[in-house]
């Protein structure tokens, strides 16, 4: 039996456009898939920050049209080539031709209910219009959320369709007077289906009408189904029942290599270590941090509540204090990075800030730190725990979502198959004990601290155990006999 055809519909996409982890996603699982033997094709909208020249973008040269009852916008196709992927970029200038994906200066563009629903339709229009007939419908997050809505109601496509939630609390929520811009008849708009609240939801219309739905850990997905973490779609997730899968996400292995790494002062390997060295004299100097022997903590990302900053804060505060140095790369909430500007005012030379977006950085302090921190309050997947551990430092984590699955918990048995420190209590006082009882370790038994690190480095982390996994969940909707819910 020939391998499903997949129609990968997304949102953004390394390299041509990137908000969030989602776009590592669909840049790096569709070659993985093709390697196995998937035939699949990427749509993406053509936004107008791509560079079309770079990304080795070219118009076919045809288009077609969205039809609606209140309108109708013309597309025009682009493709370009991503490791043997085909991907086509969907131009309409009226609705993506932005500065942004979704929004500006922190404001959603007001639009969006139109322009997504549009670009929906849209990329089922592309398949039947090129002649695709795929087998797989594999659509992500609220913005596709509403394809395999309009192939259960139109009875269109044979194909099953997957959504796959990257994140439970962005569901493209938008009020009853835009409704109209989905296309859909209003015998949908009821709590069983695409009603929330009085408002139109689009993540909550692909999860009834979704074959499947996927999450990007099994911890998650198990989260996701209670009401602390569901998002006010417990409900409806919890119906899926065994149609509600977690699939942990990789990394790009290329591009996260310490070995290899062009971004680093000196490269370096589970075998030898002397880099690693190199790289945290660089990364202090950089950061203008005082020369120590003392464990150096690092973290990167989002400067937000999700991101666990409200109990990160006070434990930096009490570290800083003890003479630890730490570094911060990101931006975020303005209340965090206030926060972080007075304790680095409180603590020169122990805590060195960036607030911004950089990526050599981000590799530098991956590699040159001793310890990473990752204090989320919840975590989907999380890639930072992957990154930490491929290069040589001890990641410490919260027990949520990837990370509880992703890393390995040291106990006082030794560090086994451990490769960090796990803590479950969402308080400063419990990510303070796992920093502690790291310091600890890395103090007085290096031996044990050294395994630590090369547990983590020789991790399989790469995308090919998670397209397997995927492969494995296509193939099942597939099955003779197999029903939809």
């Amino acid at each position: 039996m020939a391998e499903p055809r997949v129609l990968f519909c997304a949102s953004e996409m390394t390299p041509f456009a990137k908000t969030g982890g989602l776009a590592d996603v669909a840049g790096a699982l569709p070659p993985a898939l093709r390697r196995i033997g998937a035939d699949v094709h990427c749509v993406l909208p053509l936004y107008g920050g791509i560079d079309r020249e770079a990304g080795g973008i070219a118009p076919v040269g045809k288009g077609f049209t969205v039809k609606l009852d209140i309108g109708r916008e013309n597309f025009t196709i682009h493709r370009a080539d991503r490791e043997g992927v085909p991907v086509y970029l969907l131009q309409c200038d009226h609705l993506f031709n932005r500065a942004g994906l979704y929004g500006e200066k922190n404001f959603d563009y007001p639009d969006n209910c139109r322009r997504f629903a549009l670009f929906s339709r849209a990329c089922l229009e592309l398949a039947d219009y090129l002649g695709l007939d795929p087998d797989i419908v594999h659509v992500h997050d609220w913005q596709t959320a509403l394809i395999p809505v309009y192939m259960r109601t139109s009875a269109r496509s044979r194909a099953r369709s997957l959504l796959t939630i990257h994140n439970l609390a962005f569901q493209g929520i938008f009020p009853p007077g835009e409704y109209h811009w989905t296309g859909l008849d209003w015998s949908l708009f009821e709590w069983r289906k695409l009603e929330f609240y009085g408002k139109v939801n689009f993540l909550k219309g692909g999860i009834v009408y979704a074959d499947a739905v996927s999450t990007v850990s099994p911890t998650y997905a198990r989260e996701i189904r209670q009401a602390e973490l569901g998002c006010g779609l417990e409900g409806a997730l919890a119906e899926k029942g065994d149609r509600l899968v977690g699939i942990l996400n990789g990394i790009d292995l290329r591009d996260w290599n310490p070995a290899t790494d062009v971004h680093l002062p000196a490269r370096f390997s589970a075998d030898n270590l002397a880099g690693k060295q190199t790289c945290r004299t660089a990364l202090m100097q950089e950061a203008g941090l005082a020369p120590t022997q003392l464990p150096l903590f690092g973290t990167v990302g989002r400067l937000t509540e999700q991101k666990g900053l409200d109990i990160l804060l006070p434990a930096l505060a009490v570290l800083l204090g003890e003479g630890y140095p730490f570094v911060v790369l990101g931006t975020g909430d303005a209340a965090y990075e206030a926060g972080l500007r007075k304790l680095a005012q409180l603590y020169p030379g122990r805590l060195g800030l960036f607030l911004a977006f950089d990526n050599r950085l981000a590799h530098l302090i991956e590699a040159g730190c001793d310890m990473f921190v990752m204090p989320s309050r919840f975590e989907p997947c999380g890639l930072n725990q992957f990154y930490s551990m491929r290069y040589g430092t001890v990641p410490i984590v919260r027990a949520t979502g990837g990370l509880a699955d992703s890393v390995g918990p040291w106990t006082p048995a030794g560090p086994g198959a451990a490769t960090g420190f796990v803590f479950s209590d969402y308080t400063a006082a419990a990510l303070l004990g796992a920093c502690r009882e790291a310091i600890a370790i890395f103090a007085d038994n290096k031996s044990a601290w050294l395994e630590l690190m090369r547990n983590g480095m020789k991790l399989d982390a790469g995308w090919s155990r998670s397209a397997q996994n995927y492969l494995a969940l296509y193939r099942s909707l597939l099955e003779p006999g197999d029903s939809m819910p």
